[in-house]
């Protein structure tokens, strides 16, 4: 038996193991990966086991991310300090009394050698293709003729699940446009989905819809056991130029077992008579678990060795490099630690009495320019509404080889979800080195959502600008005018939602997007011009919350946000000129931000006195109830109409606002608010 041969079966039977271990799990792709894993791991990609972080090495993504025990098993093999045998027997555990492991059900970007998060199909693909994305634009930018110091390549591991979701064929699209050729994407072909055969959803001509996409392609027909094959055709990969790689490898599902070819092969433990064949095909003892040869054992562990001395070898470059270009080499050492621009000068000089008046939509383009020229860590675009989203660039700073790969903006098209997905990737690329932005209308974020929440989830730095979120989109109706979205990121954790008023808290919430590192930002922001709003502060936007005008003996505060603010200050006045009410005004921009805050700011902001406190916004009050008695919103879809008609339409003007005021003052009949409960008024 060859080295190769045996190395398939140490890795197999050490995921027979771990799948076994806790009663299954999704062994049966990932055994029929074996070869795959053995020639990526043993003979072709750059890494360096002890130290998974290093800068050049290439990335591996799981994009099938169920298989993750093959993952996992590989990092042990090939000798990952915190991949242990413990570790390992800590897949499929109940995890009870506080237990933790590394091998979660699906792999978690915090740990050690998981590039990214992956496990909802599709995502992975995109993420590999931003990362495919910011490895060219550094080779771009740094590389000089003998000194390739960025020459990482991408390898996406990819089953049929993923090449049927949207999400995957946007980015392989998109990744065809660039011609990003440091990309292969490796199909694993065995036939079957969760339910059963491939035959039964899909006919398609994958090879030729890929060609179609702008890929190389090639075949491998033994994908179980011929490693020579498979190294072969990612070699012949490495010296193919212009468009990424697809390489369609056959394999078959859980082989060797007594489900092999079958969908019972997908997920479950497998029969001890397969196992114990398997493990005597490779000189083990088909007693014993968890115990790899050590002929399989020294095989792999080589590639700890291996890596040191790659590692040492682009130091060694870098060093020579910093010799003979000196400036770009301390510019390269700056963007590759994460360093940050020293941004205060420039925010104290943005002075929004400029802007006044202007839909923030505006105000923040403006904004974004100033910051993108000083900031070029920013990378990213807009999903083909630029001139709607107010995105600025130049024509020579795009991301395109027609143009050049030194280029910052990128033009996505209409792939909202591969855009938010595809940034986590820059994200990820290395903590800091890309800040990547995104934008659309708040609406069509609803496309970008499992994106956004995958790089929440993952703690990525990541500002989403989503413009056109009120009824200004007017006549283009109900399918336009977010009336709910904002809930949706509003409750999602670890993404900062922020919805300034105007120019003043623009800039507030750009200090906080472009200061942030542990997760995504939205920045909200209408079409409609905005009345001057007196008392706007970018740092009370850094608060979440705060007190514009009025004192705690007002009769009410009225409390909003957006481009609902200036009118709820003008229901205020005429509450007060009219009706001799009087409101204190507070502008609630971000409550994750808000929440933050001391206790004992928050209650200064509003107070637990009894006194009624009433939200505005011309979405559907779900949120506002942890700090309000009362909102003022939407109960329904929106309307094609013109923007001061809609807003006279659901009674959100100053008119229909301080009419609903006085309806729930007078429910109130000086009753103690919070007692009675919050209500939608």
């Amino acid at each position: 038996m060859s080295d190769n041969e045996h190395a398939v079966l140490t890795l197999r039977n050490l995921i027979f193991d771990i799948c076994n271990q806790n009663g299954g799990g999704h062994g049966g792709s990932a055994i029929g990966m074996a070869a795959i894993g053995v020639a990526l791991w043993k003979h072709i990609m750059r890494y360096n086991p002890s130290n998974p972080d290093w800068f050049d090495r290439d990335r591996f993504v799981l994009s099938n991310g169920h298989c993750a025990m093959f993952l996992y098993v590989l990092n042990y093999l090939t000798g990952y300090e915190a991949w242990t045998m413990n570790e390992l027997k800590g897949y499929g555990s109940a995890k009870e009394n506080g237990y933790t492991t590394l091998a979660h059900g699906l792999p978690e970007i915090e740990c050690p050698d998981v590039e990214v998060t992956t496990g909802p199909l599709g995502q992975g693909i995109a993420n590999a293709v931003g990362l495919a994305i910011a490895s060219k634009n550094l080779a771009a930018r740094y590389n000089r003729p003998g000194y390739d110091i960025v020459s990482s390549r991408i390898y996406c591991m990819t089953g049929d699940g993923c090449l049927m979701e949207g999400v995957a064929l946007e980015a392989i699209a998109l990744a065809g446009h660039l011609k990003l050729d440091n990309l292969v994407l490796i199909y694993d072909n065995n036939g079957v989905t969760c339910d059963g055969p491939l035959s039964w959803i899909s006919s398609e001509d994958i090879n030729g819809k890929m060609r179609a996409s702008g890929w190389h392609v090639l075949d491998v027909l033994d994908g179980c056991h011929n490693v020579g094959a498979i190294c072969s055709a990612l070699n012949h990969a490495k010296s193919l130029t212009g468009k990424p790689t697809f390489i369609n490898i056959r394999t078959v599902i859980g082989v060797g077992t007594n489900t092999a070819g079958t969908a019972k092969a997908h997920h479950g433990a497998f029969d001890a008579e397969s196992v114990a064949r398997s493990k005597i095909a490779a000189g083990q003892d088909p007693s014993l678990t968890h115990s790899p040869s050590k002929r399989g054992l020294d095989f792999f562990r080589e590639r700890k060795e291996q890596g040191e001395v790659l590692e040492k070898e682009w130091q060694d470059l870098l060093l020579r490099y910093t010799m003979e270009y000196p400036e770009k080499a301390s510019d390269f050492a700056f963007r590759s630690r994460g360093g940050k621009p020293d941004l205060r000068s420039l925010f104290q000089s943005l002075d929004s009495k400029q802007l006044l008046g202007m839909p923030t939509r505006e105000s923040n383009g403006l904004i974004l320019q100033k910051i993108w020229e000083a900031y070029p860590s920013l990378c990213g675009g807009g999903a083909d509404l630029v001139n709607s989203n107010k995105f600025l660039y130049s024509d020579n700073d795009v991301f395109h080889p027609s143009v050049s790969y030194r280029g910052r903006y990128i033009r996505y098209g209409r792939r909202e979800h591969a855009m938010a997905a595809i940034s986590n990737g820059l994200a990820a690329f290395h903590p800091g080195t890309f800040l990547p932005v995104t934008a659309t209308f708040l609406m069509f974020y609803i496309y970008a959502v499992p994106g956004v929440r995958m790089g929440a989830l993952s703690h990525l730095p990541v500002i989403h600008v989503a413009t056109h979120d009120s009824f200004a989109q007017g006549q283009n109706g109900p399918t336009h005018q977010p009336v709910e979205l904002d809930s949706l990121y509003r409750a999602m954790p670890n993404l900062t939602y922020i919805r300034p008023c105007d120019a003043e808290e623009v800039v507030g919430a750009w200090m906080w997007a472009t200061a942030s590192t542990d997760g995504p930002t939205m920045i909200s922001v209408a079409r409609d011009p905005v009345d001057h709003v007196s008392g706007t502060s970018r740092s009370g936007v850094l608060k979440g919350a705060y007190v514009l005008e009025g004192d705690t003996n007002a009769d009410v505060t009225l409390v909003s946000c957006g481009s609902s603010l200036h009118h709820t200050i003008r229901a205020a006045q005429q509450l007060r000129g009219e009706y001799f009410i009087h409101c204190r005004i507070v502008s609630c921009p971000s409550f994750d931000l808000f929440d933050q805050q001391s206790e004992e700011y928050r209650q200064s902001v509003f107070p637990m006195d009894g006194k009624p406190i009433i939200s505005v916004e011309e979405y559907v009050a779900t949120t506002w109830a942890r700090y309000v008695t009362a909102s003022i919103g939407m109960k329904s879809y929106g309307y094609s109409a013109s923007n001061a008609s809609n807003y006279e339409r659901f009674r959100l003007d100053p008119q229909g606002i301080s009419s609903r005021v006085k309806q729930y003052l007078a429910f109130l009949d000086a009753r103690d608010a919070r007692q009675l409960g919050w209500r939608s008024i």
